[in-house]
């Protein structure tokens, strides 16, 4: 049997881990076993925190929904809930966008939510 020689396939190995770990800090951007050992943890965290980012966006637009609102005089919550009795499905990324950039849009959706909701609360 044929002697197979495996260094064209290593070599090709090493340099996909090492150009993956570019950019690491000290022997972990150039020694494999560093570079190995990295690279595999960052993807872990890149696969844990590409669900987390959904997570802290949502906060975010609810935390600018909230301070936008109660320039209008309401709380988030009673927003939202104006919102859904107004039968206003807008989400909350366009919603705080719209705060942002369009001020007097957002007033209007803002006035059709309180008007939605009973005098008492």
């Amino acid at each position: 049997m044929a002697r197979v020689k495996r260094g064209v396939t290593s070599h090709a190995k090493h340099k996909k881990t090492l150009r993956a770990a570019k950019g690491f800090y000290g022997r972990r951007k150039n020694t494999i076993r560093a570079a190995k050992a990295a690279v595999d943890r960052s993807m872990q965290y890149a696969t844990r925190d590409r669900r987390t980012k959904k997570r802290v966006f949502r906060a975010l637009w609810i935390q600018r929904l909230n301070a936008a609102v109660r320039e209008h005089g309401l709380t988030y919550s009673r927003f939202i809930d104006g919102l859904a009795k107004a039968g206003i499905e807008i989400d909350r990324k366009v919603l705080a966008e719209l705060a942002i950039s369009q001020p007097e849009a957002f007033r209007a959706v803002v006035e059709k939510a309180k008007c939605a909701r009973p005098a008492s609360a």
